[in-house]
């Protein structure tokens, strides 16, 4: 028997699910087979935000790494190539008006007004109470790469991602720091953004910035909104398009899907309260996939908001992370599990790390063999690389660092196939390869 497979067929029964009965999974091993994955470049330390709100963007074929960083009592939005060298910086402060900036700034950022191109890493420095911001997503927009995210102060801004310059800055209407969302609301092929106030507003706009609509929920948003927009959602298939916003009142949670006009398709109130969540297709319809704070994943049904199944993994908060079709990742203290969408079985649990939290995990072909699989990081900054059966193919760290972010996934050298990058909380970006 391979040594690696601790138990081969381990019985877990979900202790305390909803609707779930006994799951099958491998509990498997990690050994000396597990390949070493070496680092391929990193960036000096930077003073910034904790590293999760960092992305990957695509320019011209080529990917830049997107954090926040800090210099001079500033905010500064920085992209990072392939090797280290900064492409460019946008400081807050010379983006658009207003609140945007904090300030009465009168111009966008230009690549004159303090946004450098090249340069080592390590320019920034100690920001002091440099303004907050949320963190960033990456997609596209009008047919342009762009990086969206919103600031404490309450205003939705988005640059574009090849110089940094401002594509436009919308005041919200009160304080934000929620990350935005991209994606296509009204199924025209034209994508949207969705920012959220904590106070209870979201506000959608179009590739220009126009506002497609504002609506002001009775209640305080926690968590960042989610765009659902699958292929062949509206299309009188009866599954919605839609904003997904997350409300907190009192003891429980509530979730609203606004459409396109910013009108509530349904309201759910969740068996569990979600500390993450991701938006995830299956053969059975869309769903929200939520990580709870008691350990819990619940599934909400996007057509109508009614609970598909509640599955407990552990007694500590989960992280959804990114999902593959027909299951979802999810990350917890010192395991990794791939959860069945449709029926909330565990198909694998690999722990690793011993206790260390384990960030919410994504997916990619990291071996280039054209079969993408989840990638973990912990907070120690361990990463494991898995195959679909949960088999571990590749382990590595970036050193002596802690670590918030979930991985990100990138071409660095050009051997098709996606390397790792981690964003450590002192701002260094590494690349791994195995």
């Amino acid at each position: 028997m391979d040594r690696r497979v601790l138990f081969a067929s381990l019985i877990l029964l979900a202790g305390g699910a909803t609707g779930v009965g006994v799951a099958l999974f491998a509990f498997v091993g990690i050994d000396d087979a597990t390949a070493d994955s070496e680092v391929v470049w990193e960036t000096e330390p930077v003073d910034g935000d904790d590293g999760s709100g960092a992305v990957v963007a695509t320019v011209d074929g080529d990917p830049v790494v997107l954090q926040s960083t800090t210099a001079d009592g500033d905010r500064v939005v920085r992209a990072t190539a392939v090797g280290g060298e900064v492409a460019w910086r946008t400081p807050l402060s010379a983006i658009a008006v207003g609140d945007a900036a904090g300030g009465d700034g009168e111009s966008g950022s230009d690549g004159d007004a303090g946004n450098g191109t090249g340069g080592d890493a390590g320019n920034e420095t100690d920001g002091g109470d440099a303004p907050a911001i949320s963190g960033f997503v990456s997609a596209t927009l009008g047919g342009d790469p762009v990086v969206a995210f919103t600031t404490e102060t309450g205003s939705l801004v988005v640059l574009d991602a090849a110089d940094g310059t401002t594509r436009f800055a919308t005041d919200l209407g009160g304080p934000s720091g929620l990350r935005p969302a991209i994606g296509d609301l009204d199924d025209d092929g034209d994508s949207e953004v969705a920012a959220a106030t904590t106070d209870g507003t979201v506000l959608a706009v179009d590739a220009t910035g126009d506002r497609v609509f504002e609506t002001a929920l009775d209640a305080p948003v926690d968590r960042r909104p989610l765009i659902a927009d699958f292929d062949g959602n509206d299309d009188g298939d009866g599954v919605p398009r839609g904003v997904a916003v997350a409300t907190a009142g009192g003891d429980e949670a509530t979730i609203r899907l606004l459409d396109a006009t910013g009108d509530a398709r349904w309201t759910a109130t969740p068996a569990v309260t979600p500390l993450t969540w991701a938006a995830a297709d299956t053969r059975d319809g869309p769903v929200l996939a939520l990580g709870g704070t008691s350990g819990n994943l619940e599934t909400i049904e996007l057509t109508d908001g009614s609970s598909r199944y509640e599955v407990g993994l552990q007694d500590l908060p989960v992280a959804v992370g990114d999902a593959d079709p027909g299951r979802i990742y999810v990350g917890g203290a010192g395991s990794v599990w791939a959860v069945d969408l449709r029926d909330g079985e565990v198909v694998w649990k690999q722990q690793y790390g011993g206790e260390t939290r384990v960030n919410a995990p994504g997916v990619a072909d990291v071996s280039g063999n054209g079969e993408p699989g989840p990638v973990a990081v912990n907070r120690g900054g361990g990463v494991l690389a898995l195959n679909e059966q949960g088999e571990p193919i590749a382990q590595g760290d970036v050193g002596d660092a802690v670590v918030y972010a979930g991985p990100l996934f990138a071409d660095v050298n050009g051997d098709g196939s996606d390397e790792v990058l981690v964003v450590t909380a002192d701002g260094r970006v590494v690349a791994l390869s195995d």
